[in-house]
């Protein structure tokens, strides 16, 4: 809807505004029949979708054809994982957390659904009770029952606790064990805040997720300064490592492609009908495993990315072999080794390739 572009001689596209409404979810459903008609067993990814939008057609699709949305789930999944490989530093269980958002976009809802879910299945949490283990602020204040008209996605997390403006203060009253920066602003994470976390943990968690690197809550460098090297840290953007104290430190980062790739690649392979929530909690739970506990001492919450062939190929066995052991893919038959199948349908150049 750039009038600019729009009005450009050289713009490609159709010279009208975006469809809305009606008209719009007319054509989703009309393109998303086609598909089905199309190929029966297609993946359909919902990529950089409006949150108006992202969510809805998420849940109206979901249960229909094999969809996934990566901006939503993918995000929800490779943050969970972090969280999972934290609590390995850390040795407190995820029962234990308490997990603080800052910013309540939907995608940041949808990491806390996921954290939500992973309670409920995993320590048998009732899921009012596993999201009242998340918190939110918003451009407000703390997302709580006292506020008056929230947005949908904020509902399930409006906890009845006292309202509170400003961050800092919400840290020190509820006392989280990790903070979630989804907020896009810069320097949301100032020393104030790193200390405050610092004060109530021993190895606080600390993720400023948002990207790029100009919109970080905070940078490694900061986290670990404050901290006196005790956050257990992972970020959207890259950071470069540090020495402190003697002691090499590396910043994980919070990276998608360790999770979309694998998730369609497996729901190909096996014709899966559908990717449920589990899958992605399959997933997670799998990724946060897969590092020895010498190296997350030293930061690396994942697995390295220059091994990623390798971390996808393991990574994706798991996750087709959880898609057909709970019927949810028709196919391959009598499978028994999933990383091997996995790797022999990985697409790779050889060696005399001129590509």
């Amino acid at each position: 809807n750039n009038e600019r572009l729009l009005a450009d001689p050289e713009y490609k596209g159709l010279r009208q505004k975006r469809l809305e409404g009606a008209p719009y979810d007319e054509f989703m459903a009309e393109l998303v029949g086609a598909l089905k008609a199309w190929q029966p067993h297609v993946l359909l990814q919902f990529e950089d979708f409006g949150n108006h939008n992202a969510f809805r057609l998420l849940s109206k699709y979901q249960d229909q054809i094999c969809c996934f949305n990566d901006d939503i789930q993918g995000t929800a999944c490779i943050t969970l994982a972090g969280i999972l490989a934290a609590l390995r530093v850390t040795g407190r269980p995820l029962s234990e957390q308490v997990i603080l958002f800052y910013g309540a976009g939907e995608a940041g809802t949808g990491i806390g659904e996921l954290i939500a879910l992973a309670l409920h299945k995993h320590h048998r949490m009732p899921m009012a009770e596993a999201r009242r283990r998340c918190f939110f602020m918003d451009s407000q204040g703390l997302v709580c029952a006292s506020r008056q008209k929230l947005q949908a996605h904020k509902i399930p997390f409006a906890h009845d606790v006292e309202f509170c403006k400003d961050l800092t203060t919400a840290i020190h009253r509820l006392k989280p064990t990790a903070l979630i920066g989804v907020s896009t602003i810069a320097k949301a994470f100032d020393g104030e805040v790193l200390k405050a976390m610092a004060s109530i943990n021993e190895r606080p968690i600390i993720f400023p997720l948002s990207n790029p690197t100009s919109k970080s809550e905070c940078t490694f460098a900061e986290a670990v300064a404050v901290t006196n090297g005790q956050v257990v840290f992972a970020s959207g953007s890259p950071f470069p490592p540090l020495t402190h104290d003697g002691l090499h430190l590396h910043p994980a980062q919070a990276n998608n492609a360790y999770i979309f790739p694998c998730v369609g690649h497996a729901a190909v392979l096996c014709q899966c009908r559908s990717i449920p929530e589990d899958i992605f909690l399959a997933a997670a739970y799998a990724l946060a495993d897969m590092q020895p506990k010498a190296e997350l001492l030293k930061g690396h919450l994942f697995p390295p990315f220059a091994a990623i062939k390798d971390v996808s190929a393991v990574l994706g066995g798991r996750v087709l072999k959880y898609m057909c052991d709970n019927k949810l893919g028709s196919v391959p038959q009598r499978v028994e080794d999933w990383e091997a199948f996995y790797r022999l349908h990985m697409w790779g150049l050889f060696p005399t390739s001129k590509l």
